[in-house]
């Protein structure tokens, strides 16, 4: 069954660095663009990046610019989140899903799928 598996969240510090992988399993990335969502609690999902299937197109929150990178490698169907000085307002569980319309789309945080996995939690406190 084709799904995305989100890894690497954790505990971090804030001002600490954390990286979030999103693995395809049984369907091949690179013909989709994909989203990073988090969810903190008692809050809607959100988007926080994209990125196109070949990556030449990325977009961020405003509450993430400046902080955190998208990038993908499709020979290893993964689309990584790389987020550098993390803050307490950061903790979220993080998804990631295939974008149904393009990631250049203003609305892209809209586009999602929505066949959601179980995502990672990412928490950072000191």
């Amino acid at each position: 069954q084709p799904q995305l598996v989100e890894s690497g969240g954790g505990l971090v510090q804030p001002g600490g660095p954390l990286r979030l992988s999103c693995t395809a399993s049984g369907f091949t990335m690179d013909a989709s663009d994909i989203g990073w969502f988090r969810q903190a609690q008692g809050k809607e999902r959100g988007g926080v990046s994209c990125i196109s299937d070949a990556g030449r197109t990325r977009k961020y929150a405003d509450s993430v610019t400046g902080r955190f990178t998208i990038s993908r490698d499709n020979a290893k169907s993964t689309v990584y989140l790389q987020m550098n000085i993390l803050r307490p307002e950061d903790t979220a569980v993080y998804y990631c899903a295939v974008l149904v319309g393009p990631c250049w789309y203003d609305t892209w945080a809209s586009l999602a799928r929505g066949d959601w996995g179980q995502g990672t939690q990412v928490t950072v406190s000191s």
